[in-house]
C-alpha cells in the first residue's frame, strides 16, 4: 500500500544510528541505510519540521533467554553518527530501553511541538524501530516507516516487522517515496 499522506505537523525519529550499533554486522549495507537516514534528515530540517535522534546507553533490566551486553559500552559507542550533522534544533533522546518513548521526554516534546504523525527510521527494524513504532501508535500519532532508511542484524526479523508487524502499524514506504509526499504535501 502506497504512502497517503504526511501530516502538516510530522516528525522524525531515527533510531540507534550511532558510532557502535552501525559498527555491528546487519543485513542491509549500512552506508545505503545513513545515506537514506540523513536524505530525511537534511529534508525534515528544511521543512522546519521536528527531528529526534535517539541513542541507546544501556538496556533494560530483567532476565531473558538470550544473552546482551550488561556491562560498559566502550567509549564513544553511543555517539550519534556524524553524517546525521546534529544540530541544535534537534530533539536527542537517549534510551535506556528498546523504544524510544519509554522513561523518555519524547512524547512530551512530540505533544509541544503539536507532531500528530512520526516517521520512524534506524537500527534495529525489529528491536528499537519496532518498539518504538508500536509506541507511537498506541500513543495516537499516525506511523509511517522508512523501510529503506532502516535494518536489522537478523533478515528475518527484518522481514517479519517490515512484512507483518509494521502495516499494522502505520505505512511504510521508501525514502524517495517519503521525500516525494513531504514536498508535494508542504510546497
Amino acid at each position: 500500500m502506497p504512502l497517503t499522506a504526511l501530516d502538516p505537523q510530522t516528525a522524525l525519529i531515527v533510531i540507534d544510528l550511532q558510532k557502535g550499533v552501525v559498527g555491528m554486522p546487519t543485513v542491509h549495507p549500512i552506508a545505503e541505510v545513513i545515506t537514506n537516514a540523513g536524505a530525511l534528515v537534511s529534508a525534515f530540517r528544511g521543512k522546519g519540521l521536528p527531528v529526534a535522534l535517539v541513542n541507546v546507553d544501556a538496556g533494560a533490566p530483567g532476565r531473558t533467554e538470550q544473552s546482551r551486553n550488561r556491562g560498559e559500552f566502550p567509549a564513544g559507542w553511543t555517539d550519534l553518527i556524524p553524517e546525521l550533522n546534529q544540530q541544535p534544533t534537534d530533539h536527542t533522546v537517549t534510551k535506556r530501553t528498546w523504544g524510544a518513548f519509554t522513561n523518555t521526554d519524547l512524547e512530551e516534546y512530540l505533544k509541544k511541538q503539536g507532531v500528530t504523525q512520526v516517521v520512524v527510521a534506524g537500527v534495529a527494524t525489529s528491536i528499537g524501530a519496532e518498539s518504538t513504532a508500536r509506541c507511537a501508535y498506541e500513543l495516537g500519532f499516525h506511523v509511517t516507516l522508512a523501510v529503506d532508511a532502516m535494518t536489522d542484524m537478523n533478515m528475518d526479523a527484518h522481514i517479519n516487522s517490515v512484512t507483518r508487524i509494521f502495516p499494522k502499524l502505520g505505512e511504510t514506504g521508501t525514502t524517495q517515496e517519503i521525500l516525494d509526499l513531504l514536498e508535494s504535501s508542504r510546497a
